[in-house]
């Protein structure tokens, strides 16, 4: 009799196997979930379904899913059952959006709305990788890559200056007019069309002067001081998407972030 994988695309699980049950349990959803099966906003498969074609408890599955919707690769909706989270608007502001007008801290209970940057691309070319786009993207120097330039505005007042890298091999259908025109942010286009979701970002900020370029892109003075934030994005397995430099015009506006628990960066 022929083999036929089960439609859910998941496999049992064997208690002899390494690791907690519910840590399989993740992994194998993991897997399913990586391999492309349910795509973004797809809805998985009924907990019971899941549960009994992984040869695990309820419980045990719903420690797994935790864990999912806690690194953001799964979201729960209530009375809806459970989905693969996709890229928009409010996740870039909640998870990666950190540049806000100054004020003081919230009070208790105070709820304020951030504000979605304009995007205005300055600069999209196909170049060589330089020295530390290749070491952040794994790459060899010289490797072709990506490089755009953003200008990003808050209250119609230019204040951050992105440039992006990605790799060519990587986005090698990528052009500008398909860059230019995408609907959402720039997330959800690696997630669409070329099937990489961004699930988190290191960042490490340093003081340091505008350059003439960027100078230039905000409308300031050479020289002036600038935070520079360094972001690597990265998907499933810790595989580099992308890197980032932002350099952030911080005369009237901060770079705001929440400290939660495992250590876990939220956008304030």
């Amino acid at each position: 009799m022929r083999y036929r994988p089960a439609p859910h695309g998941l496999q049992p699980i064997a208690a002899s196997g390494p690791g907690p049950l519910f840590r399989q349990a993740r992994r194998e959803l993991q897997r399913v979930i990586e391999s492309g099966r349910y795509g973004p906003g797809e809805a998985l498969p009924s907990e019971t379904v899941i549960a009994q074609a992984m040869g695990v408890s309820i419980g045990t599955l719903r420690k797994a899913v935790d864990e999912l919707v806690h690194e953001n690769i799964l979201v729960r909706r209530q009375g809806k059952g459970t989905f693969v989270a996709q890229h928009n608007d409010a996740r870039f502001l909640f998870q990666f959006f950190h540049v806000e007008p100054r004020g003081e801290f919230p009070t208790q209970g105070e709820i304020r709305e951030q504000e979605y940057p304009q995007v205005d691309c300055v600069g999209f070319a196909r170049v060589r990788s330089d020295e530390a786009e290749a070491a952040a993207l794994r790459i060899n120097r010289g490797d072709p890559v990506w490089r755009i330039d953003n200008r990003l505005s808050l209250g119609g007042r230019a204040v951050v200056h992105d440039r992006i890298a990605i790799s060519a091999a990587l986005f090698s259908r990528l052009t500008e007019r398909l860059y230019l025109e995408r609907t959402g942010t720039i997330y959800s286009l690696y997630q669409t069309e070329f099937g990489i979701t961004v699930l988190r970002a290191h960042e490490r900020a340093r003081a340091n002067a505008s350059t003439r370029e960027t100078a230039r892109i905000l409308g300031v003075a050479e020289g002036m001081p600038m935070l520079e934030v360094h972001r690597l994005a990265l998907t499933f397995g810790d595989k580099p998407v992308e890197y980032r430099v932002s350099t952030i015009n911080t005369a009237a506006h901060d770079y705001v972030s929440l400290l939660a628990k495992r250590g876990q960066v939220m956008s304030g």
